[in-house]
């Protein structure tokens, strides 16, 4: 996971939400490969992922909608709320042209797929989708997911949705081809940062080589994924790492190190926000810090905060608290104010997890 969650900050951590348990009961996988089979011909599917889509969200849509693809749906579209911008990275994707601008997204779908959303409020103006669709699918592996579907697939054991995804498509006896495969695959390594995070179990290999054997290029996606970006973006991030902050004693003694980046930054430099998606992964390999946090200017007054653990500190029950959500290692939400009133909050929550004391 990976990306900020929406809606309003407040709350404590003592009114997160509570766990979603062990993952998905054999009537959950039943119901959900009813809601696919019993589609009739001509039905409308609409898969949606949130907003800000990283590579765990955007593959595991777009895989399986390719998968979708295979069993005969026809009319299907998948979308995100906001700007119909697809990171760079993830442009060589297939399954694109599955992809429409929330505007021109299905109003009442038979059928609609959520992927990697743990709340409601991660979709947006495309929220309104769930309650007029015939069934409202959700497949996600956050810890903090609400169960706002009307059935879900949510393992918080997954390493990422893609798994969830992947799972689906066999009990839906979908066979792998490299276009499936190739969007699992980007999932899976995005969200588990190259298969370098704790997550990264034996079943994860495992995926990944059955992924691997449909005949995908791993160096070619990681290239295309990881180690890509333009001159301007290198610029853009050696300033607002120059500006990076260390806090040793914060997170009540575990650390925490942030920056920000503003819209004048992307203005300057000539880059769009997407870019900026890497960014935590410079800033939370500093040693003195289990916390890392990377706020992201989006409007005046409004910010897209990632923030990242090395296992010291659940970074999702904080972000829950702010109005988002994510898991232990990474989580989100959307902040307000400036950029300093922002991390005070996350300081706080921070501080209030670790000493029994959190306040909204």
């Amino acid at each position: 996971m990976t990306g900020p969650a929406g809606g309003p900050a407040g709350g404590t951590l003592a009114e997160a939400t509570p766990p979603v348990g062990s993952g998905p009961t054999e009537a959950d996988w039943a119901a959900a490969v009813a809601a696919v089979q019993q589609l009739p011909p001509d039905a409308r599917v609409l898969l949606i992922c949130h907003v800000n889509p990283d590579g765990d969200a955007l593959g595991s849509m777009l895989g399986f909608g390719l998968g979708l693809r295979r069993l005969g749906v026809r009319r299907m579209q998948a979308t995100f709320p906001g700007p119909p911008e697809v990171p760079e990275p993830l442009k060589g994707l297939p399954g694109l042209d599955l992809l429409v601008p929330a505007t021109e997204a299905y109003s009442d779908p038979d059928l609609v797929v959520c992927f990697d959303a743990a709340s409601e409020s991660r979709l947006g103006d495309l929220v309104d989708r769930l309650e007029s669709a015939g069934t409202a699918l959700v497949l996600d592996h956050h810890a903090s997911n609400t169960g706002f579907g009307r059935v879900n697939l949510v393992d918080p054991h997954a390493a990422a949705t893609s798994v969830v995804a992947e799972e689906l498509l066999a009990r839906l006896d979908v066979p792998l081809d490299a276009g499936i495969a190739e969007c699992l695959y980007v999932a899976l390594s995005t969200d588990t940062g190259s298969f370098r995070f704790e997550a990264t179990t034996p079943a994860v290999h495992q995926l990944a080589a059955r992924l691997l054997a449909t005949g995908i290029r791993p160096g070619d996606i990681s290239r295309r994924v990881f180690d890509t970006r333009p001159f301007g973006a290198v610029k853009l991030f050696g300033e607002v790492l120059g500006r990076a902050r260390l806090e040793p004693a914060a997170a009540a003694g575990h650390g925490l190190v942030w920056t920000y980046a503003t819209l004048d930054d992307l203005a300057r430099h000539g880059q769009r926000p997407s870019v900026l998606e890497a960014l935590i992964d410079s800033v939370r390999c500093t040693a003195e810090a289990d916390v890392s946090c990377v706020v992201k200017q989006t409007a005046a007054g409004e910010w897209a905060v990632s923030m990242r653990s090395k296992g010291a500190v659940d970074v999702s029950r904080v972000a829950v608290a702010l109005g988002g959500g994510g898991h232990r290692f990474a989580a989100g939400f959307t902040g307000r104010g400036t950029a300093d009133e922002v991390v005070d909050r996350i300081r706080a929550e921070l501080d209030g997890a670790l000493t029994g004391t959190a306040r909204g």
